[in-house]
This record gives structure tokens, sequence and C-alpha cells, in this order.
């Protein structure tokens, strides 16, 4: 199985980013550069991934493309377009961003996000930036959230449906869409159903973890791998059935002990089930 994560001390250089990366012990990346960041910079670092191998499992693209501000979704939509690009020069598994929100917050709940106008406008909006690109080795794909489309598997083929884009896939995260007492006591299930639904068309996943509060009304809260009730059995086991791998992605955390932490938990898991990570 693929599997990274963050790289978080500051490195000078792609020779010493990529022994940060061996010292972690990752097979998978987040490409650490902009499409903005000079060519020879990307391609330096293209080449000493290439060398080692390692899998470019996603380029960021975080941003508000549904901004109600003109400007600003603007900006987002040339970012996502950039990024896609990027993407494709590198050859990454995907392009990932959220849909975007009517909220002042760029990734922050608002009634509005549910409207159908708001289904045709993240339609529109993920066709110009797949058609604009191009993309021949890559791919566009959002990421499941609680408070803006798409929130689950049903509401994720809707979008695929009615993108009809070859080029737009899914980014997976489980965590996101787990948001009620229900989901959580299951969330077996509900992994179970986003691999059964998404699975062929899954690029890459993130790896985090949720616990549940016992204060009124609904508190859950992410936390790091390891320390939440995560079905981490369903969730690898599903990750390793799939024909095509997709890299399993830590994410979230800013010390280099939680780094430690839950990726040990994640290959220690791994093991008992007999997964080689």
């Amino acid at each position: 199985m693929l599997f990274g994560g963050p790289v978080l001390k500051a490195c000078r250089n792609p020779e010493e980013w990529r022994g940060e990366v061996m010292k972690l012990g990752y097979s998978a990346v987040f490409f650490p550069l902009k499409h903005t960041d000079p060519p020879d910079l990307i391609d330096a670092y293209v080449r000493l991934i290439r060398e080692h191998p390692l899998h470019i499992a996603e380029v960021g693209a975080w941003s508000n493309p549904l901004s109600r501000d003109a400007r600003t979704a603007r900006q987002a939509f040339d970012f996502c377009c950039g990024q896609l690009d990027l993407a494709d020069r590198v050859g990454a598994a995907c392009c990932v961003n959220i849909a975007g929100s009517c909220s002042d917050i760029w990734d922050g709940p608002h009634p509005d996000n549910f409207k159908a106008e708001t289904f045709v406008r993240i339609v529109d909006v993920v066709r110009r930036i797949i058609d604009t690109v191009r993309p021949m080795r890559t791919f566009y794909t959002l990421e499941l959230m609680p408070w803006m489309l798409p929130d689950s598997a049903d509401t994720y083929l809707d979008l695929i449906r009615a993108i009809d884009r070859p080029s737009f896939a899914v980014h997976l995260d489980p965590v996101n869409i787990i948001c009620s007492p229900r989901a959580y006591a299951d969330n077996g299930a509900v992994i179970k159903e986003l691999f059964a639904k998404l699975g062929p068309y899954i690029k890459s996943c993130h790896a985090k973890d949720i616990r549940l509060d016992s204060r009124l009304t609904t508190h859950l809260d992410e936390c790091r791998p390891g320390l939440g009730a995560l079905d981490y059995t369903v969730y690898l086991r599903e990750l390793d059935k799939l024909p095509i791998p997709a890299a399993l992605m830590m994410e979230h955390m800013s010390q280099p002990d939680e780094v430690d932490a839950a990726a040990s938990f994640i290959r220690q898991q791994a093991l008992s089930l007999g997964i080689r990570i």
C-alpha cells in the first residue's frame, strides 16, 4: 500500500527534502511546490522523485472558486488551473480542492452550499478548470466535506455524472463526512459505502481520525490516527482492494512526534491485517 504524509522540517533544497522523506519511510508524497515556483526547481524535485521512485499522491489547489467575491473567485479559478497543470506536469495522481463555499470563509458552512444552483455552479467551474488545462496524466478531484457538496457517496456520483469529464475523479477523506453520532457509531459502514460506490474513481486518500465528545448537542473532533474511532481495519482493507493503488496520506499534524505516532499506528494496523506498506 502506498503511504505518506507531511514533511514538517523546513528543507533548503530537493536533496534535503528527499532525505527527510526517506527518513520518514514514505512511499508517497505531497508535491512540495506550487505552479508559481521556478520551473528548474520543479524539475529538480521531479528528478529526485523519479530516481527513488516515489508516488506523487496529490497537488493541492486549496481555494474557493465559488466565492461570491468575483475577484477572489477568479483568483481561485486561476490557481486551480495552475495547480492542475502542475499536477499533470509532474505526474501526480490528482489535483485536489474543495468544491467551494458561498460563505465568507473559504471552506466554511453556508445554507446556500446545498442549493441546486450551487450544484450547477460547481459543475460549471469544474468543467471550465478541466477544459482549460486538458490534463493528460492526472485528475481534478474534490474533497468530501460535511457542509458543502459533495457530502456523501451519492452526491459525489451526482457530480461525476453531471460534470461528465474523464479527468474528473475522487479524493477520499471519510472523516470529513462522519458528522453525526449515528455515522460515528457505524463508520465502517460509511467507509464501505464510499468504496463500493466511488472505488473506481478514487485517486488519493487522507488519513485522519475522529472522536465523539459527550457534550451536548454534538461535538465531533478531528484527531490524529490512533486517537479516535475511525475503523482503520475497514479503511485499510478497502484501500487494499482497489485495482489501481491510491495512496493513504496523513495530514493536519504540526509536530514530528504526532506524525511518528500516527505513522506507527497505521503501520501496525496494516501489519496486523497482512497489508504491506
